[in-house]
């Protein structure tokens, strides 16, 4: 089976930042992820991971430019490799990348090209620090008005256009099932385009088991596929953080 990763800016909110750390291991889930990480205390974040026999599943890309303007190139870029180096400090193979809001009165095609055009430049750096891009696409519906990349399908056509191993998705079958549904049938077909998973139910964008997706189908239709990159847990617990978490790992025995 897959393995887990807890993304402690959503889950464990009750707890210090670093002390989220410790109670991952103790929860025994293998690693943890976070969103961006200029105002985080590297060295702890490094520290409590060694100290805990964790992974770093995945953080954010910390960039001022937007893919979706080939004008801020150079913006997104800086912090890309910035990033990237940051990356080889926590030793963590996968970066989250978003390409911004979609500009109005610029057509889709062009802007789609440009984040296009950026990934590909960006694969190289990538490349050399063998670490891998995950493009996440977002709901408009709910939680991310404006945001350019909404469909999984787009994506996963940008993902082709790169052509690189070092550029793939970040498949959040949250944001999918309020855009698009058919969260086994993409997943499947589309299995080696993606580099991580985000976890949560709807309504609510809180923990599995709680709305109307699946999961025990969903996770073991992602098991049968090989898959074996990390399934990232980010959601809002209904109830206190350790017993939601307790509740996802029921669903994957019943899905084994």
């Amino acid at each position: 089976m897959f393995k887990f990763s807890v993304c402690i800016e959503m889950i464990l909110g009750e707890l210090p930042f670093l002390d989220r750390i410790d109670a991952v291991a103790e929860m025994g889930y293998p690693a943890f992820e976070f969103w961006g990480w200029r105002t985080k205390d590297l060295k702890g974040i490094l520290e409590r991971k060694k100290k805990n026999g964790l992974e770093v599943a995945i953080f954010g890309v910390d960039h001022k430019g937007k893919l979706v303007d080939y004008s801020t190139r150079n913006k997104f870029i800086k912090g890309l490799r910035e990033s990237l180096e940051t990356a080889q400090k926590l030793e963590c193979s996968t970066l989250l990348v978003t390409v911004g809001n979609e500009i109005i009165g610029v057509p889709r095609k062009k802007q789609h090209e440009s984040i296009v055009k950026c990934l590909t430049e960006a694969a190289e750096f990538a490349e050399k620090a063998d670490v891998t891009l995950a493009l996440e696409p977002l709901n408009v519906l709910v939680d991310h008005k404006g945001y350019y990349l909404y469909s999984s399908r787009e994506g996963f056509e940008i993902v082709n256009e790169v052509n690189s191993p070092y550029v793939k998705l970040l498949y959040d079958i949250y944001h999918q099932q309020i855009m698009e549904g058919n969260l086994i049938d993409t997943i499947t077909k589309n299995i080696d385009l993606i580099a991580h998973f985000h976890v949560a139910d709807v309504p609510g964008r809180h923990e599995p088991g709680t709305g109307e997706i699946n999961y025990v189908n969903v996770f073991r239709s992602i098991g049968k596929t090989g898959y074996n990159g990390y399934v990232g847990l980010e959601f809002k617990p209904l109830t206190s953080s350790k017993e939601a978490l307790r509740r996802v790992m029921s669903i994957v025995c019943c899905a084994e």
